[in-house]
């Protein structure tokens, strides 16, 4: 019974809000309508092209991490990909032999291409032709089929990995498959499967590099002659730059803008990016220049046109797909990006991972393996947790497209963040390795890796662009729960339609900010130990689970504030969206992480890396949030979003010690984990390969270490005092001929030290390099 007026009036206010929020028609009119036209007035117009980016491929895992209560069962669930055994044969026998016809330093001092030989052998045995069905010829091997390969390739040569990525990524053979017409598919890809015809794809121009939809280049519908009969075509102007293979290529994939000023095709003027094939041996193609990307050996270079009549029936689909080019490629892209890069890129890290390990036993200074120091432990301690966890997200987005997903926001996280810790972990080796990096030449395992890696982070998606435009840009559309739904209904010109569409989300949008915040207060309150992880996951990594639950709550309520806030000012602040996006990219990097751990069997001698990894991404994490907190522009808002997300204050530190002691451990001895680490490495244990050389040292250096220690005792006893010969080379000799080691001991000792010997030895070259005449005066050549 109420016994207070103010109390009455207040339950008749409760009662009128609840039934202002309850009622949907007085809802929709109250409220809804005017935020619904104010909305439409201030959504800032959508250029089709930019639609087109925003609404290619699908969510996957990263819609979950958006939605602030990730279903770990979910991520348990995805099947684990696996090889066929073709598949896996192929890697074994086929990449195999293809790895061991390639020197790199003959590719990239002598011959600035690969072999001939190699050439062959990549067409004969389909390797152009992974992607393409058996029905045409080609293997039909899976995604994560695909990116084995690479990485396996990677781990040799760059131009080997490259030209074999190339023809299976974005280009004429996926473009067909998707959307050619069945003549087109008929002709061309049997020939392409087997090496018939090499393909380049043609996109970027000097006007239009990452702003690739303003290509310049243009075609316009006319007639012209063909074949010797008149047909309806087009003449097409080009000038692209960058392109893969297009040097060598046959068939010449073309993107370019098409025009119809006088109405042969219809009503439309500007009929929009067009995407054609035209053979290289067409009047007026251009191709055959080189560019010199670093030394990198990959064929690449320019192709130009000017005025080139062609037919309709070049367009890729026929005439009917004329304009639906930007459509085709952004279709496409998410799923070469999600296997191309990070595969080369992993390859890299793994050579890196296992050569160096190797190299830092293997090489002593201050009588002690200079892998045991506490500064080159830290570098190895990132190569080896850096390479966990990168091939992690490779293998597990490579399988996210063999599940059929085009997951387009997961595969830029997967760029950006493969090729920026593959670029650390290669910078690590060359600090560990020192002298042996900088020197180029055969002996050198690591130097054309360390000259490659901007490649990697400018292509396909320059990576300052990727962090600061794509990520969180496209991620907050595409994974957000309920904003996209927002912007289609505000864009439907069904007005009555939209509001109805508009309400439903709306409110929605609100219960899920909310939920968002009191879960990330909770959450940070108590540390996220009560946080439920609804899946059977390893005890030693429950807390990584909770502690996501965390992550992605605050990352919700934060976006959500953040798009509040900002509006569409977002877009234009590039740098509160990359520290957005480098917190979603984080939590994917975790999950990857988490994923491969339990996938492996929960191999506890692999725990170091994990964790090691896993804690520098949750400190990432926790900078990117404080990141944005600091530059928040209403300071009041800011001071409120930190106290919900960090109650009491920052939880997360950089990785202990002792986790990166263990950690760099696994790399410089044999073992499972180190074998697990770098499965996909072509080994050749042999004294003339640089990498094989330095795997046959290690052994020998293991074997040598009790013997070593012998002789170190007996040094510290004063036994050698006085020998010349008792030298950190010779002391073996010396400890020989007094007895110290027996002959067996010494044998071991001499092997270790031949090959220690070739592994820290640098090449060197004529004073010309073999370049200059022979006949050049030895004065001269003092002076030059």
């Amino acid at each position: 019974m109420l016994h207070s007026p103010v109390a009455f009036f207040c339950l008749i206010v409760l009662v009128l809000a609840a039934g202002l929020f309850l009622i949907p028609p007085l809802r929709r009119n109250l409220i809804t309508r005017p935020i619904f036209a104010a909305y439409r007035k201030v959504l800032p117009q959508m250029s089709d092209t930019e639609r087109e980016a925003l609404e290619a491929g699908t969510v996957w895992w990263e819609g979950e991490l958006f939605r602030g209560k990730p279903d770990w069962r979910k991520l348990q669930n995805y099947p684990t990909p696996t090889l066929t055994a073709e598949e896996q044969s192929f890697l074994d026998h086929e990449c195999a032999e293809a790895c061991r016809l390639v020197d790199d330093w003959q590719v990239t001092h002598e011959l600035y291409d690969l072999s001939a030989e190699t050439w062959r052998y990549l067409k004969d045995k389909g390797f152009l032709g992974m992607i393409i069905p058996r029905r045409y010829g080609g293997l039909g091997f899976s995604a994560y089929a695909h990116s084995q390969v690479v990485t396996k390739l990677s781990t040799r040569s760059s131009a080997l990995s490259v030209t074999v990525m190339v023809p299976n990524s974005l280009g004429p053979a996926e473009l067909l498959l998707h959307y050619g017409t069945e003549a087109q598919k008929n002709h061309y890809l049997p020939r392409l499967a087997k090496g018939v015809e090499v393909p380049a794809f043609a996109l970027t121009s000097p006007w239009a590099g990452s702003d690739a939809a303003a290509i310049p280049d243009f075609g316009v519908v006319c007639k012209g002659r063909y074949q010797g009969q008149e047909v309806l075509g087009m003449n097409v102007t080009w000038d692209k730059r960058y392109i893969t293979l297009a040097p060598v290529c046959t068939l010449l994939g073309l993107a370019f803008r098409l025009y119809d000023p006088d109405g042969l095709l219809g009503d439309k003027k500007d009929i929009g990016i067009t995407c054609a094939l035209v053979p290289y041996d067409h009047p007026g193609v251009d191709t055959g220049r080189r560019h010199f990307p670093l030394n990198a050996m990959f064929m690449n270079g320019p192709t130009r046109g000017e005025n080139v009549f062609m037919p309709l029936d070049f367009i890729i689909g026929g005439p009917a797909m004329a304009g639906q080019g930007w459509r085709m490629l952004m279709e496409c892209l998410a799923a070469g990006r999600s296997i191309s890069l990070p595969s080369c890129n992993t390859g890299m890290a793994q050579t890196t991972a296992r050569a160096v390990g190797a190299y830092a036993r293997v090489r002593s200074q201050f009588k002690m393996a200079v892998g045991r120091f506490e500064g080159v432990e830290e570098a190895l301690t990132r190569i080896g947790a850096y390479t966990y966890m990168i091939d992690a997200v490779r293998k597990i987005t490579a399988g996210a497209v063999d599940l059929g997903e085009k997951p387009s926001v997961v595969s830029a996280i997967a760029k950006y963040h493969v090729t920026e810790r593959a670029r650390q972990v290669v910078n690590d080796g060359m600090d560990v390795i020192g002298g042996k990096g900088i020197c180029l030449g055969p002996s050198n395992f690591l130097g054309r890796a360390y000259q490659q890696t901007p490649i990697g982070i400018t292509v396909e998606g320059a990576n300052i662009l990727t962090r600061s435009l794509i990520i969180f840009g496209q991620g907050a559309i595409r994974c957000h729960p309920w904003l996209q739904a927002e912007m289609q209904a505000a864009q439907n010109p069904d007005a009555g339609q939209g509001l109805l569409d508009f309400d439903r989300a709306l409110f929605g949008h609100l219960r899920f900010t909310t939920a968002n915040k009191l879960r990330t207060l909770w959450l940070g309150l108590t540390g996220s130990h009560f946080a439920r992880v609804n899946a059977d996951v390893a005890p030693e990594m429950r807390r990584y689970y909770q502690q996501l639950n965390r992550f992605s709550a605050a990352f919700a309520y934060l976006s959500d504030v953040s798009l509040l806030v900002l509006g569409g000012s977002v877009k234009r602040r590039e740098k509160l969206s990359a520290r957005l996006g480098d917190i979603l990219s984080q939590m994917y990097l975790i999950s990857c992480t988490l994923k491969r751990y339990e996938a492996e069997g929960r191999q506890q001698a692999d725990a170091p890396l994990a964790h090691w990894a896993i804690w520098d991404a949750m400190y990432k994490a926790q900078e990117a949030f404080e990141g944005v907190l600091a530059n928040f522009p209403l300071r009041f808002v800011a001071a409120l979003l930190r106290w919900v997300i960090f109650p009491w204050g920052h939880p997360y530190v950089v990785p202990s010690d002792e986790v990166g002691h263990e950690a760099a451990r696994r790399l410089i001895t044999l073992s499972a984990t180190r074998d697990r680490l770098t499965a996909e490495c072509f080994i050749q244990p042999r004294e003339d390969d640089p990498v094989g050389v330095i795997e046959l040292a290690l052994q020998a250096t293991l074997e040598a270490e009790p013997i070593e220690a012998k002789i170190r005792a007996a040094e510290k006893t004063g036994r050698f005092d006085g020998n010349p010969a008792a030298n950190v080379r010779d002391i073996a000799v010396v400890a020989f001929a007094q007895g110290v080691i027996d002959a067996a001991e010494y044998e071991v000792m001499k092997r270790r030290n031949h090959l220690r010997d070739i592994v820290v030895r640098v090449d060197d070259f004529p004073f010309d390099y073999g370049v200059a005449t022979a006949n050049k005066p030895a004065a001269d050549r003092k002076v030059a």
